[in-house]
């Protein structure tokens, strides 16, 4: 049943990694019920390395896999709604949505009645299997936990105009990495799948769909033209693409209160939902049946996957919310936005990938464990440790990127860490440069950025972002070599 090695990992499709084969579960919109919870443990204990990570798409990784999963397995996996009966367009990456669609107090739309009508028509549309398996789609319902500003070929953002609520159309366009650019489109809700159908008959017309390395979405704007792309897609609408005289912009928003973490109400009355910290994303197989057990018997059956790498549990009824939290702790897991592993992200380093030069696991664990009884942090600061410059794990800026290269010294070669700080809407990939810094020095380093941060900021709600836009960095390294010194001092 397994369909050879490609680059995009499936759940069909497995794919060669330094840890051994990697196997990739799609989980539409994020949302997982407890029957597929036991599924998915079962699989990783039995196949893999008794774990599963979370993706920035909100799909699952089985990871350190060592022989193919049988296909009676698979067969299975399928029935309860894991893995595509169309195992041909697998490997199509997953649909995006808020975590929070359908519970979030503030949502214009909740997103997941097109999450599911977009993988259907997935599934019975056999064609889209020459889709890039790189070809995204996200749909943000406009509330509190807002996903529009992830990075995907096409997004659908929730806008209120005149009382009505339409989607915002917006395509990948210009240099990689780049959110998705507002077209000025507004479409009805009723019009969405029509208007995605033929985005996607558009870019299968103009692409060869034999190529083992199709050209992405944006590659393929680009070289048409925006306004030409979108001409060939209004050829086969029944209806016009319009833009009503209005000219909202995305706004492209940080969630500066990390609503994805923490505990939170919900739309329905006196129901919350938790938001639990994954160090990393990597969530053990016995977490993982001990959240199913807590969703089962205080919520709906159901966990939310983020794009952010964590799980939501909901629809817990108030007067249980203390309870569950006590038993997420027995289970070494919590929902504590001061968790400095709430906000910190790392691909999978050279442990699991050829491209990257570092330990990036091992080496954010490690600073974890170092600043855990050294810094108290009250907001969360975004670390992104990235073993090459592809930036996988994370596509969006963080306040401190980590940057793994090896630098030649007089006594050889010497893994570390380029340090990449503030900075939002420019051409740089990661931020202004801070400096290059070894293994062993970059806990005590990040140590001493996040107390300047705590200590220097002009109040609670400002961000690193924002405070270290306000230094020059040389004024930001004097700031940190000052504390050190009266640290040394004390």
């Amino acid at each position: 049943m397994l369909s050879g090695f490609t680059k995009c990992p499936g759940l069909f499709y497995a794919t060669p990694a330094q840890d051994g084969i990697l196997s990739r579960i799609r989980i539409p919109g994020g949302i997982l019920n407890s029957k597929q919870c036991r599924a998915i443990a079962e699989i990783a204990d039995l196949y893999g390395g008794g774990y599963v990570d979370v993706t920035n798409r909100a799909n699952l990784q089985i990871r350190e896999i060592h022989q193919g999963i049988n296909a009676e397995v698979l067969k299975r996996l399928q029935k309860l709604g894991l893995g595509s009966n169309n195992t041909a367009v697998d490997q199509i990456r997953n649909i995006m949505t808020s975590p929070t669609a359908g519970i979030d107090p503030q949502e214009l739309v909740d997103t997941r009645p097109f999450v599911q009508a977009w993988d259907n028509y997935i599934k019975a549309n056999s064609q889209l299997s020459a889709l890039s398996a790189k070809f995204s789609v996200c749909f943000d319902g406009g509330g509190i936990v807002s996903v529009s500003d992830r990075v995907n070929d096409i997004v659908f953002a929730a806008v209120l105009v005149d009382g009505n609520v339409y989607f915002r159309l917006g395509l990948s366009v210009g240099a990689k990495g780049k959110p998705a650019k507002d077209t000025g489109i507004l479409l009805p809700l009723e019009n969405c799948l029509p208007v995605l159908a033929a985005l996607a008959d558009v870019y299968l017309a103009h692409i060869d769909a034999s190529s083992k390395h199709k050209l992405r979405l944006r590659e393929v704007v680009n070289s048409l033209g925006c306004e030409n792309y979108l001409q060939e897609v209004q050829q086969r609408l029944a209806f016009p693409l319009s833009s009503l005289g209005q000219k909202e912009k995305f706004v492209e928003r940080t969630a500066t209160k990390y609503h994805h973490i923490g505990i939170h109400p919900q739309r329905q009355p006196s129901l919350f939902y938790l938001g639990v910290v994954l160090p990393l994303g990597r969530i053990e197989t016995m977490q993982i049946l001990g959240l199913a057990e807590l969703a089962e018997k205080y919520g709906s059956g159901t966990l939310r996957l983020t794009p952010r790498q964590n799980i939501l549990l909901t629809d817990i009824p108030q007067q249980w919310v203390a309870d569950v939290q006590s038993k997420m702790a027995a289970l070494g897991l919590d929902c504590s936005v001061s968790n400095i592993n709430s906000v910190l992200v790392a691909c999978s380093g050279k442990r699991g990938c050829a491209a990257s030069i570092t330990d990036t696991k091992g080496d954010a664990l490690a600073l974890a464990e170092y600043l855990k009884n050294r810094v108290s942090l009250d907001s969360p600061v975004n670390i992104h440790f990235s073993g090459c410059a592809k930036s996988c794990a994370q596509h969006s800026k963080s306040d401190i990127t980590l940057l793994g290269v090896s630098v030649e010294e007089e006594n050889g070669t010497v893994e570390g860490y380029r340090v990449y700080v503030g900075v939002d809407d420019n051409d740089l990939q990661f931020g202004r440069e801070y400096q290059f810094v070894t293994v062993a020095k970059l806990p005590a380093l990040i140590e001493r950025m996040l107390l300047v941060y705590k200590t220097q900021r002009l109040n609670h709600d400002e961000t690193f972002r924002e405070f270290a836009n306000r230094y020059q960095i040389s004024q930001l390294k004097q700031l940190c070599d000052r504390s050190h010194v009266l640290n040394q001092c004390q």
